[in-house]
C-alpha cells in the first residue's frame, strides 16, 4: 500500500498551521476529496475518508482494493470545528459517504452541505437522522451565494449528462467563489459539448479534475484521462490544474504522467499532489 504524504496528527498539525496562520491551503484527501482553508475556515470537496467501499465489494467480483493509506479519520477533521461548506457531487459512496459525512456534520453542525437538487432527498436519507445540515440544492447553471461562498452548478457527464424527471442534473461540477479563490470541481465528468462554453466564463484559478479514463473493462462509469483533463483546463484558462481520482482503488487508478506531458505540452500550469499534501495557494 502507497503511504501517505502525511496522515493523522501531522496532516492535522499542517492544517491547524495555517488556520492559525490565517494562510490560504489546499490539501488533497485522496479519490476526488480536497481540504481548503482560508480565513480561519475550511470547506470540503467531496470527501471520502472511509473504508465502506472496500468493505461492500469485498466478496464480489469487483473487489475495491484500496492502495493508499488513508489521510485522515472523519471525525478528527470534523473535530478541528472549522468546516463552513461540504460538498456532493453525485450520488456515488465515493463522493457521498455517510461514514464519511456523519461524523464532519456532527462536529460542524452549522457547515452547509452542497449536493445537486435532484440527489437531495438521497442524500439526506444516506445521512440518516444523526444530524440534520443545512442543505443547498443546485442545479446546473445556478448559482446560490451562502455567507461567503458563490456556487454555481455546471452539467457534469458520467458517461451522459442525466437528469430526473423534473429535467434537474444528476451530476454536477461546482464552480466555487470565496473572496479572491475561484476553483472548479468537477465530480466525476467526460467531455461533453456544454462543459467548455458552461466553464470559460468563469476561468477559475484551480481546476480540480480526474484523470483514471474511462475503461469498459473496469464496468465503472469512467472520467477525463490526463491528455483531456490537461487540455480541459487550458481550454477553460485555468490558472493551475491538480489532478484527482487516482491511487485510491487499484481496480480504478492511473498514472499522472500522461496529465504531466500534455501540460507541459500546452504549457498548462499544474501541480501533482499525493494524498495528504498541501499546496499554498
Amino acid at each position: 500500500m502507497k503511504s501517505a504524504f502525511q496522515k493523522d496528527e501531522v496532516f492535522l498539525a499542517d492544517v491547524r498551521r495555517t488556520l492559525n496562520s490565517g494562510g490560504c491551503k489546499l490539501w488533497w484527501l485522496g479519490q476526488s476529496g480536497f481540504l481548503i482553508v482560508q480565513n480561519d475556515r475550511a470547506i470540503v470537496l467531496d470527501p471520502y475518508l472511509s473504508d465502506s467501499l472496500t468493505r461492500k465489494y469485498e466478496r464480489t467480483d469487483k473487489p475495491h482494493v484500496r492502495m493508499t493509506e488513508r489521510v485522515v479519520e472523519p471525525e478528527a477533521l470534523g473535530a478541528l470545528g472549522v468546516l463552513d461548506l461540504i460538498t456532493s457531487s453525485h450520488n456515488h459512496t465515493d463522493h457521498l459517504d455517510a461514514e464519511t459525512l456523519i461524523p464532519l456534520f456532527a462536529s460542524n453542525p452549522l457547515a452547509k452541505f452542497v449536493v445537486p437538487g435532484a440527489n437531495r432527498s438521497f442524500a439526506l436519507e444516506q445521512l440518516g437522522t444523526s444530524v440534520k445540515p443545512e442543505v443547498i440544492d443546485l442545479e446546473a447553471g445556478t448559482s446560490i451565494r451562502a455567507g461567503e461562498f458563490e456556487i454555481t452548478g455546471v452539467a457534469s457527464a458520467h458517461p451522459a449528462v442525466e437528469r430526473d424527471a423534473r429535467g434537474r442534473c444528476l451530476f454536477l461540477g461546482y464552480v466555487i467563489r470565496w473572496g479572491k479563490l475561484s476553483l472548479y470541481h468537477s465530480g466525476d465528468t467526460i467531455l461533453h459539448p456544454d462543459l467548455v462554453p458552461s466553464l470559460k466564463p468563469f476561468a477559475p484559478g484551480l481546476a480540480l479534475l480526474p484523470i483514471n479514463g474511462d475503461r469498459p473493462e473496469r464496468r465503472v462509469a469512467g472520467n477525463l484521462d490526463g491528455r483531456q483533463a490537461a487540455r480541459l483546463a487550458q481550454e477553460i484558462s485555468a490558472r493551475c490544474a491538480i489532478p484527482c481520482h487516482y491511487d485510491l482503488f487499484e481496480f480504478n487508478t492511473a498514472s499522472p504522467d500522461e496529465f504531466i506531458a500534455e501540460c507541459r505540452r500546452l504549457g498548462q500550469d499544474f501541480r501533482i499532489l499525493r494524498n495528504g499534501e498541501g499546496f499554498d495557494l
